[in-house]
C-alpha cells in the first residue's frame, strides 16, 4: 500500500475551481467490440463488448482516475481514446489547442498525427514500451524527429532538458534501456511523452509494475509535472489507494460499463453503487485496530461476450432486486451535481465507504 504521507492528495470538493474549467475531453457512449470468429471461414459469431457505452469527461488540468478490476475495459478505453484501437461507436471530443474541437473517432491519419502532438500515452510496462535497440537520446527524441520539431544539437538540448525535468542526468544519453531500473525506465517513458508539450496524458497503470517505494516517487513526479506544465491526466489503475491520492475525480468501470463517477473525496466516503462499495471494502487500512470485513462478491464476473440481462452487476449484488434488476437495464444518471451512477436504487441504499 502507498504511504499516504509521501504523496500529496489531489481530491477536490465539488465546488472547487476545477469545476469552472472547460472540458478538454468528452467521451459519449463509447463502444469497442472485438469480433469473435469461428469456423473454417472465420465467420463472426459474436462480439466481446470490452467497452460498452462509456460516458465521461476530463476538465483541463485535472486528473480523472479510471478504476476497476482486471478485464473491466479500462485499458481498452484509454487506447480507444488514443485511437490505438478504432472505436466501434460513440463520440470522443477533444479540444485541441491548434485544431479546435475535434471528434477523435472521425479524423483521418493526417489529422490524427497532428492531434497526437497534444495527446500522449505512458504505458504500464516501462521496459517493453522502450525500443531496446535505441539509446536514451533516440528513445526520448523520436517524437521530436517524427513531428519535425527538432534535430541535431537542438534535439540534444531538448532531450537533456526533458531528462532533467523527470529527474535523470543528461549524461545518460548513450545508455540503453536495459541499463536502467524500473523506476528510471518509467521516467524515460514520461520524458518521451512530454517531448511535444502535450495537453493530455493517458497513463495506463504507470506505477503497477514498480516497487512500492518507487511508486510514490513516480506519483509525486506526475503531480509536480501537472502543476508545472498544466497537464491533464486520464489515470488508468486498479490500486484504489494510488487513485485516491492522485485523482481529482474517480470513475469506476465494471464489465465495459461506467457504473459510478464522482469527486474523489465523495466517492471514497459515500459510494452510491454496490460495486464501488465492494471495491472500497478491499482497500488495506493502515490502522490494525480498524481492519473491517471486506465484502466478498459471490459468483463470477459477467462474460463481456454474453452479459446478463438487466444490470450487469446483478448476479453478484447483495442488494439485488430479482424483479427490477434482472429485467431493466439501469442508465447512467446524474444523481447530484457531478455524481453519476448506474444503479436503480442509487441514493436509497446505505453503503459504506472508507474514512477520509
Amino acid at each position: 500500500m502507498i504511504q499516504t504521507d509521501s504523496i500529496t492528495t489531489n481530491g477536490q470538493s465539488p465546488s472547487s475551481e476545477l469545476d469552472k474549467r472547460p472540458r478538454l475531453l468528452e467521451v459519449t457512449n463509447l463502444k469497442k467490440w472485438f469480433p469473435i470468429k469461428r469456423g473454417f471461414f472465420s465467420r463472426t459469431v459474436g462480439h466481446v463488448k470490452a467497452v460498452d457505452g462509456v460516458t465521461f469527461y476530463v476538465r483541463e488540468g485535472e486528473t480523472l482516475g479510471l478504476v476497476g478490476e482486471s478485464g473491466c475495459g479500462k485499458t481498452t478505453t484509454g487506447r480507444v481514446v488514443m485511437r490505438a484501437y478504432e472505436p466501434t461507436g460513440g463520440e470522443m471530443w477533444f479540444n485541441d489547442q491548434n485544431l479546435g474541437r475535434v471528434n477523435l473517432g472521425e479524423v483521418d491519419e493526417r489529422q490524427l498525427k497532428r492531434l497526437r502532438r497534444n495527446m500522449q500515452m505512458v504505458f504500464q510496462d516501462p521496459y517493453s514500451s522502450l525500443n531496446p535497440r535505441m539509446n536514451l537520446l533516440q528513445n526520448v527524441g523520436e517524437p521530436l524527429l517524427v513531428h519535425n520539431v527538432a534535430s541535431g544539437k537542438e534535439l540534444e538540448d531538448r532531450v537533456a532538458e526533458l531528462l532533467r525535468v523527470v529527474g535523470l542526468r543528461p549524461e545518460y544519453f548513450n545508455r540503453y534501456p536495459h541499463a536502467f531500473s524500473g523506476g528510471q525506465r518509467q521516467r524515460i517513458g514520461i520524458a518521451r511523452a512530454l517531448a511535444l508539450n502535450p495537453q493530455l496524458l493517458v497513463l495506463d497503470e504507470p506505477v503497477s509494475a514498480l516497487d512500492v517505494s518507487v511508486q510514490a516517487q513516480i506519483l509525486n513526479l506526475l503531480q509536480d509535472l501537472q502543476s508545472q506544465f498544466g497537464l491533464t491526466y486520464l489515470f488508468v489503475a486498479h490500486d484504489l489507494s494510488v487513485v485516491e491520492h492522485i485523482s481529482d475525480r474517480v470513475a469506476v468501470m465494471y464489465v465495459g460499463q461506467l457504473v459510478e463517477s464522482a469527486p474523489t473525496a465523495d466517492l471514497y466516503t459515500n459510494p452510491l453503487h454496490p460495486y464501488t462499495e465492494a471495491l472500497l471494502s478491499a482497500v488495506p487500512k493502515p490502522d490494525p485496530l480498524d481492519r473491517g470485513e471486506p465484502i466478498v462478491l459471490e459468483g463470477d464476473v459477467a462474460d463481456p461476450a454474453n452479459p446478463p440481462n438487466g444490470c450487469y452487476f446483478h448476479p453478484r449484488c447483495r442488494y439485488n432486486d430479482q424483479d427490477r434488476c434482472t429485467r431493466e437495464t439501469p442508465e447512467l444518471r446524474e444523481l447530484t451535481p457531478g455524481r453519476f451512477v448506474r444503479c436503480h436504487y442509487a441514493g436509497e441504499l446505505e453503503l459504506s465507504g472508507v474514512t477520509a
